[in-house]
């Protein structure tokens, strides 16, 4: 067995086995790399173990440096799921070996691997902290779609059908975007740059679509999709809270369930959640499944877990002053920001 980084001519290759592992995701696939590359500065070093010529496991790997991190190695930035995909266990603990190695000769602060299931681990430190939630999916009517909601968000989602809302889809990220800036200042956080959005589009081409929920001619909630092997995941979601009495939220998310549903889905993903957050209660009152992400992270300088969320407290006095920025500043420093919290 070896393990060496991928060359620039083997991407098919890469992509094949992500597509062909259990464990694949669309964030294994190399479009999430050439999409980071074209808009941040972070360093790929894609690990693969090879036997007899033929691929056996794969690695993501980025090396992020600034003020706020130092420098880490992470299996993905902005992904919620990555880590390792290999064909046997052997092959798994030569790539958690490699990858360690890795770490200590840049001399990071930690390494992070993003794993979906336990039997990605590595077995370093867990970081207890991210679910996830999926809904199991078959093709079904709306009156079907209702009667397996539980009775509050089934509530929410009819008091929505009052409201004469429509659903378009679109490859323009305007009114996406315009509503992202919207919430993340509300919430106290950076916004990506538009061209994160553009270079999404464009790599994962067909993998990826824009909906907008239209009522009184406005764009008032919208989301940005990855389908991948017979799932639908819904990874950037908005909406205005000007509307929020009308359920804008609860008429996207059951009209995206009731289209993925309706077209060979098999699985919709709900997408990763910190424990007992409001976006965590929001996805567990649709009667989705959570499942623990068993994260894990390699000290190496850092001597404790670190927690660069929002939640954190040293970040609680940023969050509000964020809040109170004028909506046209927080669009042009969030792009120089955000890549400090991949």
């Amino acid at each position: 067995m070896r393990i060496r980084e991928l060359r620039p001519v083997e991407s098919g290759d890469w992509d094949a086995f992500v597509e062909g592992h259990p464990r694949g995701t669309v964030f294994h696939l190399t479009a999430w790399r050439r999409a980071l590359e074209s808009v941040f500065s972070y360093r790929p070093f894609y690990l693969v173990a090879e036997e007899g010529g033929a691929l056996t496991g794969v690695l993501p790997l980025f090396l992020v440096e600034n003020w706020v991190l130092g420098r880490t190695l992470i299996s993905s930035p902005f992904a919620v799921y990555g880590g390792i995909l290999a064909e046997s266990e052997a092959v798994r603990a030569a790539l958690a070996e490699a990858a360690a190695g890795l770490a200590r000769r840049l001399d990071v602060e930690h390494l992070e691997l993003r794993n979906a299931y336990e039997d990605q681990c590595a077995g370093f430190a867990r970081l207890d902290r991210y679910v996830t939630f999926s809904f199991p999916l078959e093709p079904m009517s709306a009156a079907e779609l209702l009667a397996r909601i539980p009775k509050k968000t089934r509530n929410m989602v009819r008091k929505a059908q009052r409201f004469p809302y429509q659903v378009r889809r679109t490859r323009s990220i305007e009114g996406f975007y315009e509503l992202l800036a919207l919430n993340y200042r509300r919430l106290g956080t950076p916004v990506f740059p538009r061209a994160w959005f553009e270079a999404l589009c464009e790599h994962y081409g067909e993998r990826l679509e824009i909906r907008e929920v239209m009522l009184e001619g406005r764009v008032v909630a919208a989301s940005l999709n990855l389908l991948y092997r017979g799932e639908m995941h819904t990874y950037y979601a908005a909406s205005r809270a000007e509307y929020f009495a009308k359920a804008p939220n609860n008429y996207l998310y059951f009209d995206h369930l009731l289209w993925a549903a309706g077209h060979g889905c098999r699985r919709f993903d709900f997408g990763r959640s910190k424990k007992e957050t409001g976006n965590y209660e929001f996805k567990k009152h649709w009667g989705a499944a959570p499942r623990e992400l068993p994260y894990e992270v390699l000290l190496v300088r850092r001597r404790e877990l670190p927690d660069f969320t929002p939640k954190n407290p040293k970040f609680e006095l940023a969050a509000a002053l964020w809040r109170r920025l004028p909506l046209g500043l927080t669009k042009r420093l969030g792009p120089r920001l955000i890549g400090w919290f991949p």
